[in-house]
């Protein structure tokens, strides 16, 4: 390089014109690919949401062994209104007309209602949406005067389900872009700057999408509907969380130098440690659920990583070029002024309660420890495995007729659980009627050396005689090779029975790597110890509240069996952000003016952005909700709740005032005082 290439009237330009190209060019191939590639494409299968090894998933393999076309059944159910009786052969006509063959029209004792069984094709699950709906069509203009007609069944709940997430991942897109904008515009109250980091997050939302499930794809990992929608939430979240950091030290940096670009640099090489060892820490934490027996939950794991690498690598990079390329103007009407006191000396709330830790760091941390204790005794009562009526926010038809079926017929009519067996068929059917919860049984196809039987339980579906019924079912099948028991119900038991697995194996993990990823970070083993143990608290705390919350106010009697591992996951491996963000700026400040002060000045600095952050990836959670399926809407309260415990409370009273108490000694082993300052 020449001497005029060094020249400081050159470095500017050269600077302008690079900020130019890292902003524009990521930005520019991100679009292209959005609009050109778009997102990978996989077909759903029977497996994908049962966990590995277990009956159900078994069943499944067995069942595709059998060679018949991909088929679900849906039960339509005929009820006579005002009192009235069904008359079969009214019915003859629209039963053809749906695929049901007349004969098999079952009429109640009473004649108040009766069912057909209608074989639905299941290629897929907008196939079998499809199929229902044009169903339902035919039913509405085809039963006769005072007869109401609706479908329930495997094929009616999978079309009803389907309905949600019709449209949902762009609503929930708009929702969650909708939030983000709003608490922008109030946190750095401009009409302007919001505009910048909600695009660059928002372009990399897309790209996320489309390189997660691209890569899916292509390694043949399960996802379902939910996956892309978590993962938005996640990137959103994430994202603008790590915007906030880099722009509130940007601001900072202003107020220091003259040269932009210099402030930029400055803030970024500050910036980068804490949200590399943030983003790396949550990597390899959502990497943990490629152990669960669960297919899409694994897929789940790599597609919120990879939306991970993308959030920051947009943050880290496009993002300070971008904001480079505008004048101080952009912060307008704050616009940061050459010698403006730094955050961490400026009067403020942060400021203020850093003065209270100060005067009373043992109080407030018994007080904090104590709210959080009591908060987390509801934790002890919950209990996990939603009641199939209970999956639904806004009760679809295929519930209610679910409901009304049980009134005149056995409870498990509307759900048949199947049992898949290479043994004799009749052996295997006499074991299934004198087994206990058994109302009827029958052969419902064979090919390939294998045969389905369709069981009727006398349990009403998700209930605990239902659960019952299976486990007494499975015993009466165990002498028999190869004989597997499926269905709804049977399906529900192993998802529990995974989930609980789950959580044995994947929890230690991910507290052992953020527990290691503190340490590697501060060189410390006191501090990470004492962090950890804060998000757990918080977990605990935030899971006890929400069971107080969904049992009370919401009337609900258990949570989804994802919730305690996607709750535990999504509030550690996140909530380990506030504390990289608040230490590592509080190990900076210690070197100049010891752990104590460094602690409170840490506060002061980073109070704001941190609250900021928590409240706006609350926010984010919340808007799970949107949806109208009850495991995201649980998701959503537990981590929003989370969120801001952690935000609110725990970073800014709990830590600080460990770091007051502990001085020093809260590095242990390492020594950072400010005696080591240069």
């Amino acid at each position: 390089m020449t001497d005029v290439d060094r020249s400081p009237a050159v470095l500017p330009q050269l600077r302008r014109r690079t900020a130019w190209f890292v902003a524009l060019v990521p930005l520019v191939l991100a679009i292209l690919a959005i609009g050109m590639v778009g997102e990978g494409e996989r077909e759903q299968q029977p497996t994908d949401s049962l966990p590995r090894g277990f009956d159900s998933a078994l069943a499944a393999d067995l069942d595709d062994e059998l060679g018949e076309e991909e088929q679900s059944v849906a039960v339509v159910l005929f009820t006579a209104e005002d009192g009235g009786k069904v008359d079969p052969g009214s019915l003859q006509e629209v039963v053809k007309a749906i695929g049901g063959v007349p004969p098999s029209l079952t009429v109640a004792d009473d004649a108040s209602a009766a069912f057909v069984i209608v074989p639905v094709e299941a290629s897929s699950a907008s196939a079998t949406a499809d199929l229902v709906e044009e169903m339902r069509g035919e039913l509405e203009d085809g039963v006769p005067d005072g007869v109401t007609a609706a479908v329930t069944g495997p094929a009616g709940i999978q079309a009803d389900l389907a309905n949600v997430f019709d449209g949902a991942n762009t609503r929930l897109l708009l929702a969650t872009a909708t939030v983000v904008a709003f608490l922008l515009v109030i946190t750095y109250r401009s009409p302007v700057l919001w505009l910048v980091p909600l695009t660059v997050v928002g372009i990399a939302d897309r790209l996320a999408a489309i390189l997660a499930t691209r890569v899916m794809a292509a390694l043949d990992v399960a996802w379902n509907e939910s996956t892309v929608g978590i993962l938005s939430v996640l990137v959103f979240g994430a994202g603008t969380n790590y915007a906030l950091l880099l722009i509130s030290r940007y601001r900072d940096e202003l107020g220091r130098h003259e040269s932009r670009h210099e402030a930029m640099s400055l803030a970024l090489r500050r910036t980068a440690e804490p949200v590399l060892a943030s983003a790396t820490t949550v990597i390899v934490g959502l990497l943990t659920l490629l152990l669960s027996l669960t297919p899409s939950t694994r897929g789940l794991g790599l597609a919120c990583a990879i939306g991970i690498v993308v959030a920051a690598s947009f943050v880290l990079v496009v993002l300070p070029a971008a904001l480079v390329l505008f004048g101080r103007w952009i912060f307008w009407p704050r616009t940061p002024k050459v010698g403006t006191t730094p955050l961490a000396e400026q009067t403020s709330l942060w400021h203020r309660v850093g003065g209270l830790v100060r005067r009373r760091p043992a109080l407030l941390a018994g007080l904090t420890v104590a709210l959080l204790a009591v908060l987390s005794v509801g934790l002890l009562n919950v209990s996990t495995g939603l009641d199939r009526d209970d999956q639904f926010l806004d009760t679809p038809e295929a519930i209610t007729a679910g409901e009304r079926l049980a009134e005149s017929f056995p409870a498990g009519t509307s759900s048949p659980t199947e049992v898949l067996t290479r043994e004799r068929p009749d052996a295997v059917l006499g074991a299934i009627e004198d087994a206990p919860g058994v109302s009827s049984a029958q052969v419902a196809g064979e090919g390939n050396g294998i045969t389905r039987i369709d069981v009727v339980l006398d349990a009403r579906p998700g209930t605990a005689d239902a659960r019952a019924a299976i486990g007494d079912l499975r015993e009466a099948l165990s002498d028999f090779d190869d004989t597997h028991v499926a269905g709804e119900e049977a399906t529900a038991v192993d998802e529990r029975d995974g989930a609980s697995r789950d959580r044995k194996v994947v929890l230690p993990l991910i507290l052992g790597v953020v527990l290691v990823a503190l340490v590697l970070l501060l060189r410390s083993i006191l501090a990470p110890v004492l962090l950890v143990a804060t998000v757990l608290a918080t977990y605990a705390a935030s899971m006890g509240a929400s069971w107080w919350l969904f049992t009370g106010p919401l009337g609900f009697d258990a949570l989804d069996v994802s919730v305690p591992l996607f709750a535990f996951l999504f509030l550690v491996a996140l909530g380990v952000d506030y504390n990289i963000f608040l230490v590592t700026r509080a190990r900076e400040e210690a070197r100049t003016h010891g752990t104590r002060d460094g602690m409170l000045r840490a506060l002061a600095a980073t109070g704001g952005v941190i609250t900021s952050a928590g409240v706006l990836l609350g926010a984010v959670f919340a808007v799970l909700g949107v949806l109208p399926l009850v495991v995201l809407a649980q998701l959503g309260v537990v981590v929003c709740l989370g969120v801001l415990l952690d935000t609110l409370l725990v970073r800014t009273v709990l830590v600080p005032a460990l770091g007051v108490l502990l001085g020093d000694r809260f590095w242990w082993p390492a020594r950072v005082s400010a005696k080591q300052a240069a």
